[in-house]
């Protein structure tokens, strides 16, 4: 798949009799559908309860004056893919709230082929006390 480039960041505000509205764009939305859509295929039995590592691998379609596997150093800024990703993720039930997720390695860059997102979730143990 082809990554979307719309962000959480992205909410609009509108004000309904005098109080805040807050909605996603379209194009937050068809994001949004887009990863629920693939994520939910791969979503585990049943939510996963402890702490988790994340590790994730933005590929996106490069363009005439981009190369290979290059650093993708344009917007969007990886906290806010990562945001949108991982709010997905809760709602698909990977974990049951995303402040599960105490580590995390986040790359993005651009590629021939293939594009898309690779995804690695890491149980972590409880660490035990030295006594």
């Amino acid at each position: 798949m082809k990554p979307p480039t719309a962000t959480a960041q992205e909410k609009q505000v509108r004000i309904v009799n005098g109080k805040p509205i807050f909605y996603d764009p379209a194009p937050v939305k068809d994001a949004k559908k887009l990863l629920i859509g693939h994520l939910i295929l791969h979503k585990p039995d049943k939510p996963i309860e402890g702490a988790v590592s994340l590790t994730t691998l933005w590929l996106f379609p490069k363009g005439k004056s981009h190369k290979n596997g290059d650093w993708r150093v344009t917007k969007p800024d990886t906290d806010n893919l990562q945001k949108l990703l991982k709010d997905c993720m809760t709602k698909c039930g990977f974990w049951k709230d995303d402040a599960q997720v105490v580590r995390e390695t986040v790359e993005k860059r651009w590629s021939d082929e293939p594009t898309g997102i690779y995804i690695e979730i890491t149980e972590l143990e409880v660490k035990q006390d030295a006594k």
